[in-house]
């Protein structure tokens, strides 16, 4: 495991408990983290999450609410040369695999 990848979990651990136990903003419903990508320079830290319901825009209204604060966490938490900026990207991966089970659901029903 790189240097870089450990930064990473580490990063996706702290920004976890950070949403769970700090961020007090009520719009963030019930978020899941699905993964961190910091780019070499660290300049940039994409964080990808999900969200259960359909309040996606609201939670990312409040994540980008909640960024100066989040950012200053990390800075808090987690031992890293440079803060990167964070961009927020929901993570379309769990809704596109519903939608495929979805469909083979429907096939195999007019197969019997």
């Amino acid at each position: 495991m790189s240097k870089l990848e450990r930064l990473e979990s580490t990063v996706l651990r702290t920004l976890t408990n950070i949403l769970r136990k700090d961020v007090k903003d009520p719009a963030l419903g019930f978020i899941t983290i699905t993964e961190v990508r910091i780019t070499n320079d660290l300049s940039i830290m994409k964080v990808y999450f999900t969200v259960l319901g359909d309040e996606k825009d609201e939670t990312i209204q409040a994540l980008e609410r909640s960024k100066p604060f989040i950012r200053n966490q990390i800075g808090k938490n987690v031992t890293i040369r440079k803060l990167p900026e964070i961009h927020f990207i929901y993570d379309e991966s769990l809704d596109y695999g519903n939608r495929i089970e979805k469909g083979l659901k429907k096939v195999l029903k007019k197969d019997k």
